[in-house]
């Protein structure tokens, strides 16, 4: 039988980790975070920062880097406390407590369905520079996992991957939040879990979600 692999998120998976933080220029003042438009109101510590799939999108977990082979998931979402937001240029940090999977199918042969995607060791640090970099990092002496729980023809199988850090990109354009081939080692499960995994997803629009109106958010 083909073996399988399931990349863990997190933004998270993921993982998960959120930093929902679009990119933008760089402003000789104001906070590194601004709401409305890029140089507007500085972001409050303490606000949620939220984001789901970008309209049309899906996020893959991909057994390649860049594969067409894996779980593809129709809705994902994510969500992270601010806990500094220092002035521009600098860079801003989160608190990354929640990133969720759900509409998760698979291509891999083998698999009948795909019974839940986790994100475990929450929370998250989330870091978002000025030029747009974001790192996710886990907690000292944690990892990223993700725990991905799929129906097979031989039955359940638990396929647990783990990341030492994540990173992604920020757009003020698009106010989006994206992954690309973020990859994961299998930690833990059946043979039939692939040795590794590689999260591809794109968030937008991440918004204040502690703000009336949920506007959108900017880095400067």
């Amino acid at each position: 039988m083909r073996r399988f692999g399931v990349s863990a998120l997190t933004v998270t998976a993921a993982l998960s980790a959120l930093t929902l933080l679009p990119a933008g220029s760089v402003s000789a003042a104001g906070s590194v975070l601004t709401y409305g438009s890029a140089g507007g109101n500085a972001v409050s510590v303490g606000d949620v920062l939220t984001a789901s799939l970008a309209s049309g999108t899906k996020a893959a977990l991909a057994t390649t880097s860049g594969g067409s082979t894996g779980i593809t998931c129709t809705g994902s979402s994510l969500s992270a406390k601010v806990t500094s937001n220092p002035a521009a240029p600098g860079t801003a940090t989160e608190s990354a407590t929640s990133q969720t999977f759900s509409g998760c199918t698979s291509n891999v042969v083998g698999v009948t369905g795909v019974q839940s995607v986790t994100v475990n060791n929450l929370p998250y640090t989330t870091s978002a520079a000025s030029g747009g970099s974001v790192t996710v990092t886990p907690a000292s002496g944690s990892t990223i996992q993700t725990t991905v729980v799929l129906s097979t023809l031989l039955g359940t199988v638990n396929c647990v991957y783990r990341a030492s850090g994540l990173s992604a990109v920020s757009s003020n354009t698009t106010n989006s939040l994206t992954f690309t081939n973020q990859a994961f080692t299998k930690a833990s499960g059946s043979s039939l879990c692939a040795a590794s995994g590689y999260f591809t997803a794109a968030y937008a629009p991440v918004v204040d979600s502690s703000v009336s109106g949920s506007p959108a958010v900017f880095t400067n």
